[in-house]
């Protein structure tokens, strides 16, 4: 591990045989870009970042993998947008994808595998989430994969409600002059699901389990009920691939979701993106996750490379 400069900041480089990792772990606790040197020489990247001449607000940069917490995008109160009520009946607001992806973290343990950061809340945030915790994030990288877990830690007398998860930026695609309709992505059984306008949840489309990447029906989807716990993608000879695995149980824990989107049919990246429910569970209650008081709840992912 080595600490680097990058417009005006340090951030932290660790190098695994093929494999670089580049991460900011104080802000956001940032995983920014994961890169691999194949046999020939040449650089694939499988964590996107973007070319940048100066680094504004990080929550801003679609890259890397940032950290969504308490909740995952878009939650409704009665319908209005951007708030929610806790189990007491209390209604607070609360930003696209919670606050943690622009929130301030301490290193609490740096070392040549990986780091652990912490979240620092704000007053605006305790306002946004008025609970007594610890929201640690922690990075294991190695040669050909890494393992991110989340711990939310109860230190108040009152259950603690959450469910989070992550929004990976892969690279896509991987090969000059290929697109994305070169590459296919494998689906676990199960169901699909849309966000409606009032913050609930509808079917969502019917999709092949081999789908391609172009598939628009892919994106903003959310794959729920999963009788599995990973998926994979990459060109369809199947040459090379990255896998996503959501926990380590399969099927994973009631709730589960993955998430398939991009900004853009001709964006530099597609997300596929592990989280402990679909957007809005405050509001619905599907993949709602609760944390008792004193006790510690844990949420991990990993990503492999072939």
């Amino acid at each position: 591990m080595e600490t680097v400069p990058y417009l005006g900041h340090e951030i932290r480089r660790w190098t695994f045989g093929a494999s670089t990792f580049l991460a900011w772990p104080e802000a956001g606790a940032r995983l920014m870009n994961w890169h691999f040197t194949r046999q020939d020489g040449s650089v694939r990247d499988v964590v996107h970042w973007p070319e940048l001449d100066e680094l504004g607000p990080i929550e801003k940069v679609r890259g890397g993998n940032p950290i969504l917490f308490p909740f995952c995008a878009r939650v409704f109160d009665s319908g209005e947008i951007h708030f929610w009520r806790d189990q007491a009946g209390n209604r607070h607001p609360m930003p696209m994808h919670g606050f943690a992806r622009q929130g301030l973290f301490e290193l609490t343990d740096l070392n040549e595998r990986g780091f652990t950061a912490v979240l620092q809340p704000t007053e605006q945030d305790r306002v946004i989430y008025p609970f007594d915790y610890e929201f640690a994030v922690t990075y294991r990288f190695g040669e050909a994969r890494l393992a991110c877990e989340f711990a939310l830690t109860n230190q108040g007398t009152t259950s603690l409600p959450w469910s989070a998860g992550h929004h990976f930026y892969f690279a896509v695609p991987w090969n000059e002059g290929e697109s994305r309709q070169d590459y296919v992505i494998t689906l676990p059984p199960g169901k699909t699901a849309r966000q409606t306008d009032d913050g609930n949840l509808a079917p969502g489309p019917k999709l092949p389990r081999r789908c391609p990447l172009s598939e628009p029906a892919l994106v903003d989807t959310f794959h729920v009920d999963l009788k599995g716990n990973s998926f994979r993608f990459g060109p369809r000879d199947n040459r090379e691939y990255v896998a996503v695995s959501l926990g380590e149980a399969s099927p994973p824990a009631d709730g589960s979701t993955f998430v398939t989107w991009s900004a853009a049919a001709d964006a530099p990246y597609y997300c596929v993106e592990p989280w402990m429910g679909p957007a809005n569970a405050p509001g619905h209650g599907h993949g709602l996750h609760h944390v008792p008081p004193g006790l510690t709840q844990h949420f991990s992912v990993e990503v492999s490379i072939g």
